[in-house]
């Protein structure tokens, strides 16, 4: 509802003879004609009026930038969105003709729910802008700073497939944007798409390249250095997780760091208590500490595999219950997680499950499918027995060779052929 004087204004526009020369001059007198109450509501009732008169499309379109201008002037963020919406069910109806200004209006929509905290308000809207068309030249870096600005509000959501929608259209995009600060911000989008999806071996590889980039402050840095243990702790035991703990382990100053106890333990395969897993958890983000299929924690999981490879240092071999005890599980469940990470290519070892016995072998799993089986028991002992054979007939050989270089009477008189 317009305010008296506007709607006068209005009035006196209508029976003029020139209307465009009319609104231009509402429009800039309108902040001192209107209360900051008044206003919202009088921009709208102008906006009407424009397009409720034909005055052919360059007139409309030229009223309609200087309008799009005068929402910035707002000073409440309810107000901007809400005449933010107004005017984009106008523009929509002739949506070809208005496209920059459709453009403008959202991105201000998007600062006022941003500055509101309603990212998934502000991730839609901005969806809503046209990229590719005849009438609006966007260059390749310009679709990649709306796709990224909309890939990390719907990850402050948690909205991670939207977010990895938008990301994909960027990635193809950004091997041709030199602005540094697009691309951090690419990487760490795609970082943390990776560590929600739980796919943290990637996310920690991520997280580290970007703690090594000069253009974030070093508080930053260190930041991104811890994210990118706590994904490394996260990830499944196995020797391509070996490889990334040794990469960070190396790293100078991951030392400084809270996680830098856990993260030696398990780079040096050494056995986890309950009480280090606890502190650790409690420096987690709630997607990391979601529960799996099985009702348990990822956290859980990876502590409980990393505990097995630790445990496998230890012994040449064990029973499901005495695993079971050091691993906080039952005996069947054990041999269950020993089993899976031998045939994944985690782990080397062989289970006799008629004796309820783990073997554990020496030496890598290659992280290959199938790998970590060990050979049977019955070739392996043969050939370990031929080889001790051999060893002892070699060394009679020896101290028989000897003696008939010392004592040659001695061994002509004795030595029976």
């Amino acid at each position: 509802m317009a305010s008296p004087k506007i709607a006068s204004a209005l009035k006196q526009i209508a029976g003029s003879s020139d209307k465009q020369q009319g609104y231009e001059s509402l429009l800039a007198q309108i902040e001192q004609a209107s209360s900051p109450t008044q206003l919202p509501g009088d921009l709208i009732a102008v906006i009407d009026a424009i397009f409720a008169d034909s005055l052919g499309i360059v007139s409309t379109r030229s009223l309609a930038g200087i309008f799009v201008k005068k929402i910035q002037t707002l000073s409440s963020n309810d107000a901007k969105i809400a005449v933010g919406e107004h005017a984009l069910n106008i523009f929509t109806s002739q949506a070809s003709s208005f496209e920059e200004q459709n453009a403008q209006v959202r991105e201000l929509m998007a600062d006022a729910y941003e500055d509101d905290e309603d990212n998934l308000a502000a991730a839609k809207v901005l969806a809503g802008i046209p990229l590719e068309s005849s009438q609006r030249k966007v260059s390749n870096e310009d679709k990649v700073k709306f796709w990224i600005r909309i890939t990390r509000n719907y990850l402050e959501v948690d909205d991670t497939t939207l977010a990895e929608q938008y990301l994909n259209k960027a990635k193809n995009l950004i091997y041709t944007v030199s602005d540094r600060d697009l691309n951090l911000h690419f990487k760490l989008c795609q970082a943390r798409i990776q560590d929600a999806r739980r796919n943290f071996l990637a996310a920690a590889q991520g997280y580290q390249d970007i703690s090594f980039l000069p253009v974030i402050a070093e508080e930053e840095r260190l930041h991104t250095l811890s994210m990118a243990i706590k994904c490394a702790v996260l990830a499944p035991a196995g020797p391509q997780r070996s490889r990334t703990l040794g990469r960070l382990y190396k790293d100078e100053r991951a030392v400084t760091l809270d996680e830098f106890p856990i993260l030696e333990k398990m780079f040096l395969d050494r056995l986890l208590s309950p009480e280090e897993v606890a502190k650790f958890a409690e420096g987690l983000a709630v997607h990391q500490l979601a529960r799996t299929s099985d009702g348990s924690t990822v956290l859980a999981k990876a502590v409980v595999e990393h505990n097995l490879r630790g445990a496998s240092r230890l012994y040449n071999n064990i029973s499901f219950d005495a695993l079971g005890l050091l691993l906080g599980l039952d005996g069947d469940k054990a041999e269950e997680t020993t089993a899976r990470m031998i045939e994944q290519g985690r782990l080397v070892g062989r289970i006799d499950q008629i004796e309820r016995v783990i073997w554990f072998e020496g030496g890598e799993a290659t992280g290959e499918k199938g790998s970590g089986r060990a050979e049977g028991v019955v070739g392996k002992e043969l050939r370990k027995w031929d080889s001790n054979v051999q060893g002892l007939a070699e060394e009679v050989e020896k101290v028989t060779s000897e003696l008939q270089l010392r004592y040659p009477d001695f061994v002509a008189a004795n030595l029976v052929v």
